[in-house]
């Protein structure tokens, strides 16, 4: 794969998927991806996936820090969906270059749009933290959402927020920081796979662009992220999903 989109062009993709990933807790993956199938049609899955996955890693390192500041990430609960998602994030990339590219489209548009529908249907999100978090359930919820993201590349952010969110009862400003806070670790396993079996050969020059303008977007996602109401997070993440989803669906189709 050669940069042959102007890099200006490619450092603003990833400053707007780096801004509006961490401002929703979803990485920028969800974007990433649908636009690299777009830019590079002729690119296998799994050069797709890891070029995104390294972006998200920047991004969700920046966005990390940030949120570290804020004081809004959980990090015992995040530490321990980061570590069941470690190997799940591992065997979905592995998992990708078995998938056809035609494949790949279709599964990936009716899993953003299958998470975007159940977010905007399914009943108020419980309050609170504490006793209402089932860290078994959680941990294999975030395995779950580390193999499916990892293996598309979308990150993971998009899933684990959910699960933050209704299975654990955490508010959603926490549970956009640490779902951050937890694809900063996803995404760099991810990205270490893909480096060893070679997905990233001949893509430097596209994730170096898209990385530089990601680093930026997720300092500036974050900042803006505590003028947002929690609710207006979650639908704006539900929202996202389900249009990006229903797009791709339409072109693999």
């Amino acid at each position: 794969m050669t940069p042959d989109n102007p890099s200006l062009w490619l450092i603003l993709l990833g400053a707007v998927a780096g801004g509006v990933g961490t401002l929703i807790g979803a990485g920028g993956g969800f974007l990433l991806v649908p636009a690299l199938i777009f830019l590079y049609p002729a690119a296998a899955p799994d050069t797709i996936t890891s070029i995104s996955l390294a972006v998200v890693a920047c991004n969700a390192i920046s966005g990390s820090i940030a949120y570290a500041h804020m004081k809004r990430i959980d990090y015992p609960l995040g530490w321990r969906l980061a570590l069941a998602a470690a190997p799940a994030s591992v065997l979905g990339a592995l998992s990708t270059s078995l998938l056809p590219r035609r494949m790949f489209d279709t599964a990936f548009g009716v899993v953003l749009l299958v998470a975007g529908t159940a977010m905007l249907t399914w009943p108020k999100a419980p309050e609170g933290v504490g006793e209402k978090r089932r860290t078994a359930l959680g941990m294999t919820f975030s395995a779950g959402a580390a193999y499916v993201s990892s293996l598309f590349g979308i990150g993971g952010g998009g899933l684990h927020v959910p699960v933050l969110v209704y299975v654990l009862g955490v508010p959603a400003h926490i549970a956009t920081a640490t779902a951050t806070f937890i694809l900063a670790g996803m995404a760099l396993i991810a990205t270490a796979t893909h480096l060893v079996t070679g997905s990233l050969a001949g893509a430097l020059w596209p994730t170096l662009y898209l990385a530089a303008g990601a680093l930026v977007g997720a300092q500036a996602g974050a900042a803006f992220s505590n003028r947002v109401h929690g609710t207006t997070l979650i639908r704006g993440l539900a929202v996202a999903l389900g249009v990006v989803g229903v797009r791709i669906l339409l072109r693999a189709l």
